[in-house]
């Protein structure tokens, strides 16, 4: 097996799993609130998070070189998380990956304030059309729009700045301070929420969350995996096979049945998305990070699309009109 068909295979298996994690989150959500999905999700965490600290060789400290930066990352990533698991829990599922989608198109966007990115004609095209997608997604003035929908356009604009933030710092800031500092702060905002919102969990409930968290971290360590194998170009877009996954858990366990205007609104969206993966690559001469195999993920990265399309500061592919 080539090093390209290894990566795509193991970023196929990791977005299957993310795909039953957030399904675990549909069905938990129905009877809990999202701040108590989460505080007890990334309680269940630590002990992953544990060993992976103890097996972290870096002899460094755990304060972060830019404190502004990823407490800016760390606040967007308890957004997300809320948001996100709120969407899951209210939506179909395959109109929340619809939205989420858009994240790529929105990194875009961000990345004009943070990177200095100058983004050209074609490139605010594929954005534009991409929110378009989202658009039909949402069909305003056909359905009343619901909260879920709302979370989860809040989501995707956070986890597009959160993986922005992310490729700022990322070469800089140890793995473990990313990390560590999103499911801290996760914790204690959810644990200071729990006493509002908290219901006795049953075992199975909890069982449930345990394989929500172990999900979610063997999940992140495949991607990584995935990005060390395979070029970024290749392995990126296999995050779309969650469509896949979201419709068939959906019709298997919630007897949801995507309607037409999702399916197209869903496929403008990937397309915008496709299309700005490849400019990218059409660069990669003058940015070789795009095809590299060592840009891994982290597992408190936010999973869609943290490394799509994502321009590299100082690019001169202005110079050649793209």
């Amino acid at each position: 097996m080539t090093p390209n068909a290894k990566g795509a295979l193991l970023a196929l298996i990791a977005f299957a799993l993310f795909a039953g994690h957030d399904t675990l989150i549909k069905s938990l959500g129905a009877r809990y609130a999202p701040m108590q999905i989460v505080f007890f999700s990334v309680l269940l965490s630590f002990p992953l998070a544990t060993v992976m600290l103890l097996r972290d060789e870096t002899r460094d400290t755990l304060i972060p070189r830019h404190p502004g930066w990823v407490l800016a990352r760390t606040f967007a990533a308890v957004v997300v998380a809320v948001c996100a698991f709120y969407a899951f829990s209210t939506l179909p599922l395959t109109q929340v990956y619809a939205i989420l989608f858009a994240t790529p198109l929105l990194i875009t966007v961000f990345a004009i304030p943070i990177l200095g990115e100058k983004v050209r004609a074609r490139r605010w095209a594929a954005v534009f059309v991409g929110l378009a997608g989202v658009l039909i997604v949402l069909r305003p003035g056909q359905t009343e729009p619901q909260l879920g929908h709302l979370a989860a356009l809040v989501a995707a604009v956070g986890a597009a700045f959160a993986s922005v933030v992310l490729r700022r710092i990322g070469q800089e800031e140890r793995s473990l301070v990313i990390m560590l500092y999103p499911l801290v702060a996760n914790f204690v905002v959810m644990g200071a929420a729990l006493p509002f919102v908290y219901r006795p969990m049953p075992f199975g409930d909890l069982l449930a969350l345990a394989c929500v968290a172990a999900l979610a971290w063997t999940a992140s360590k495949l991607i990584i995996d995935a990005y060390k194998s395979g070029d970024a170009v290749v392995v990126a877009p296999m995050q779309y096979s969650q469509i896949l996954w979201a419709t068939a858990y959906g019709v298997l366990f919630f007897d949801e049945r995507p309607d037409a205007l999702t399916a197209v609104g869903a496929g403008v969206i990937i397309a915008s998305g496709l299309f700005i993966l490849f400019r990218e690559s059409r660069a990669s001469e003058n940015r070789p990070n795009l095809n590299t195999k060592n840009r891994a993920a982290t597992p408190a990265a936010p999973r869609v699309s943290s490394l799509m399309g994502l321009p590299v500061r100082g690019s001169r592919r202005e110079d050649r009109g793209e």
